[in-house]
């Protein structure tokens, strides 16, 4: 993929001629402390919140330390953010929703007699999410979270979400196998890729969402680290085949915290079977083309032409291995993320992070990676944060140096040795 097509050539201004980088994390963590969702809950909720909050347990030991304020202290997160070379985020949810066993984005999907209270729980978060982002305006672009089971529903939030203010997108739902819901692939959802498209709001698929359940058993818990960011890349190419992209022209997608280096070749796979399940060239009979019927006019561009137009990554604590795909990823689709807060981020060593993704690249290039991209997908202003990025970015002669050896007491894989583990 060539470095020049799509020309987002807005975001390297800023980060090359001031010297100093500005850093959006194009993934971030944040939600209420419990007990402070009630007043965002509609007040027929109340009663049965209580009742529920004074039996929950957090299951969440990140939630109960005495750092889990980072969740919800606004000056406290600008201040270490700041720390960490950082002046703008994308927020995602962290934190326990009203009527949720455990935070949203790990949580299965409702069933029928759940449904009401999560949804009013996800709507309580989303009026929580406006208020925080408010607090720290051009700064913070929280993404909405909405719940598959009525369409018409997510419709009037993903509106209602757009018009106060969260700039963030929305978060799609997984749909993991036997969770009762239509596949992502299934037109049904229509009328959500169609608002998304109108109002120009990123659709954004984060990693963990989408992983059935597989119990607690040591086995279990191994075969979930193995298999969850698989299980959240099937958005992709259940979007591409199911014709979302090219019904809704204006549609984005955003596949972040689930690694980088897969891309290139899931995309390499995905335009082999859809070349053998449509067979264009010489409209020969392949053994697959009989299962392609009608699938060449119901999706449009191959997989590699629509990730061109319309796909992004949220290359979370991206890795040194991945750095050399850009090419072929695009380096006008990845947006450098620190996962504050969460211990495999690259906090409080996110300057370290980003010298051992990016030290002895152009600096052009590196701006656009850790900040120009999350601005043109998330709508920050780089001009306004300019003035931030001069105090707090790191250099690019900070960032031009190798890293030696990791920082004592980092715990994010982006400091792995030896770590060439291509993560599907």
């Amino acid at each position: 993929m060539n470095r020049a097509a799509s020309g987002p050539t807005a975001g390297a201004p800023a980060g090359v001629d001031g010297q100093r980088y500005t850093v959006i994390s194009a993934d971030c963590h944040a939600g209420a402390d419990l007990l402070d969702y009630r007043p965002y809950l509609e007040k027929r909720y109340h009663e049965d919140f209580d009742a529920w909050a004074a039996d929950y347990v957090n299951p969440h030991e990140d939630l109960l330390a005495d750092t889990a304020d980072r969740n919800w202290n606004s000056a406290l997160r600008l201040a270490e953010l700041e720390a960490d070379g950082i002046v703008a985020e994308v927020v995602f949810p962290n934190t326990i929703p009203p009527f949720f066993p455990s935070a949203s984005l790990m949580a299965p999907p409702p069933g029928r007699a759940e449904y009401e209270q999560r949804w009013a729980g996800l709507r309580a978060h989303n009026r929580w999410l406006a208020d925080f982002c408010g607090r720290a305006p051009g700064r913070r672009a929280g993404v909405a979270q909405i719940l598959l089971n009525d369409v018409e529903e997510a419709v009037r939030e993903i509106r209602r979400t757009r018009a106060a203010g969260l700039t963030g997108g929305v978060l799609l739902p997984g749909v993991p196998p036997g969770s009762g819901l239509p596949e992502l692939y299934s037109a049904v959802y229509d009328p959500i890729w169609a608002v998304c498209a109108d109002l120009e709001v990123p659709v954004n698929h984060h990693g963990g969402s989408a992983s059935p359940p597989l119990g607690d058993e040591p086995a279990a818990r191994a075969v979930f680290m193995v298999e969850t960011t698989w299980f959240s890349h099937r958005a992709l190419w259940h979007l591409i085949f199911g014709g979302a992209f090219r019904r809704h022209p204006g549609l984005r997608l955003v596949l972040t915290e689930q690694g980088s280096g897969w891309i290139p070749g899931v995309l390499e796979m995905l335009d082999y079977y859809h070349g053998r399940l449509v067979a264009p060239a010489a409209k020969e009979v392949t053994a697959e083309s009989r299962f392609g019927a009608g699938l060449a006019e119901a999706m449009g561009d191959g997989p590699s032409a629509v990730w061109r137009e319309h796909c992004f990554v949220g290359a979370s604590f991206m890795r040194p291995h991945e750095v050399p795909l850009r090419d072929r990823i695009g380096l006008d689709k990845i947006m450098w993320g620190s996962d504050y807060p969460h211990d495999e981020g690259t906090a409080p060593h996110s300057r370290e992070g980003l010298r051992i993704a990016y030290a002895g690249l152009p600096p052009a290039e590196v701006a656009l990676m850790v900040g120009g991209n999350a601005a043109r997908v998330y709508g920050f202003d780089l001009a306004a944060l300019a003035p931030l990025a001069a105090r707090h970015g790191p250099t690019h002669a900070e960032v031009s140096v190798p890293l030696a050896a990791p920082p004592p007491g980092a715990t994010s894989p982006a400091f792995a040795r030896g770590g060439s583990v291509r993560v599907w």
